[in-house]
């Protein structure tokens, strides 16, 4: 696993529209069984945040990590009734491009969080106290394999402002 890159963006104020789990209970089955994302993605408001990608968006809460697979949408976007939001107030984020094999779990472990954070302090970034990070699935960057089964997952990193 590697970081090709690295960007900083700011995200404007938004609505993410999803499912909350519980700690370790996100479902991207459920979420694709039950057509869920298709339902997302018909609501007007989308931002350009998700990048043509879904979304498990992670925030600390009262000490426990806080799970939401979804998408991010104006903060005008009413949500569905079967569905969950939280308002996110702007930010500054850097996105961690990350290479490696999604199947071998490496992508979404806490050593892919610490080479993130890492490469962030090299830059001289620091990670927003309590702040929300997120897990992009990009298509086709997250969907599509390269010759040696490798995707590339967006990792993104609420910042403290410069």
């Amino acid at each position: 696993m590697k970081i090709t890159k690295i960007t900083r963006e700011i995200c404007p104020a938004a609505r993410f529209i999803g499912k909350r789990y519980p700690v370790g209970g996100d479902d991207w089955g459920e979420f694709w069984a039950k057509g869920w994302f298709d339902e997302l993605e018909k609501l007007p408001g989308l931002l350009d945040i998700n990048d043509a990608g879904y979304t498990e968006a992670i925030r600390v809460v009262e000490g426990e990590p806080e799970h939401w697979l979804g998408m991010f949408f104006a903060t005008d976007t009413i949500a569905p009734a079967h569905f969950n939001s939280v308002d996110m107030q702007p930010m500054e984020y850097a996105v961690c491009y990350l290479y490696g094999n999604p199947d071998n779990g490496e992508l979404f472990s806490s050593a892919a969080h610490e080479l993130c954070l890492a490469a962030l302090k090299e830059q001289g970034s620091c990670c927003k106290e309590d702040g929300w990070r997120f897990q992009r699935c990009n298509c086709p960057r997250f969907t599509t394999p390269d010759e040696q089964g490798n995707v590339t997952l967006d990792y993104g990193i609420s910042i403290e402002a410069k």
